[in-house]
């Protein structure tokens, strides 16, 4: 997931890269000083037209650019986040958990996962309740006219997984309370 979800972060940095591009060169292209000197350039260059998935690109802005960023972003933080549930790497603070002795904050720890676990779990099924609103409306993005609830199902995957994840944390944690020794991976962070 976490692979998946780096692929597309870095395909939204490329496309807002070239919507910044793009809506930049336009601006000159256009400027009175710039149209004056060399109009025939000017006029050649902002009528190329590359062919595109959704019709021909023009040099400007990138058509649903923000459309795509919203849905991708949601996409890549929920892709991230089992790998993030599985290693430890949420951010903590320990300045008063450090003096706890080994048992207290096995508890703690064992605390702090079924809450991840609950929360995540919420989560999911709250993505799941959109998902279904969204596809049921048939509503879409706006320039895109692309249907919304593919953004949603796109993050429902990552969500489920992360819940899937915590969840198996908490049984974990749990068990090794009762049994007294490790089972599942501790994160960097963990003082264990």
């Amino acid at each position: 997931m976490a692979i998946i979800g780096g692929f597309v972060l870095t395909a939204l940095v490329a496309i807002v890269v070239l919507s910044i591009l793009g809506r930049e060169l336009n601006a000159i292209l256009h400027n009175d000083l710039f149209q004056n000197h060399a109009k025939g350039f000017a006029d050649w260059a902002l009528g190329i037209q590359l062919p595109g998935i959704w019709g021909p690109i023009k040099l400007g802005p990138f058509n649903g650019d923000y459309e795509l960023v919203e849905a991708g972003i949601a996409f890549s933080i929920f892709s991230f986040l089992p790998l993030a549930q599985i290693t430890g790497a949420h951010a903590s603070v320990d300045i008063f958990t450090s003096w706890l002795p080994e048992r207290a904050d096995r508890v703690l720890t064992t605390v702090i996962e079924i809450v991840f676990a609950i929360v995540l779990v919420i989560i999911a099924l709250q993505l799941w309740e959109g998902t279904q609103d969204k596809f049921n409306r048939g509503q879409t993005t706006f320039l895109l006219q692309v249907p919304i609830w593919w953004g949603y199902a796109a993050s429902l995957l990552g969500a489920v997984m992360a819940a899937v994840v915590a969840i198996y944390l908490a049984l974990a944690r749990i068990a090794e309370l009762l049994l007294g020794r490790r089972i599942a991976p501790v994160g960097e962070g963990a003082e264990h």
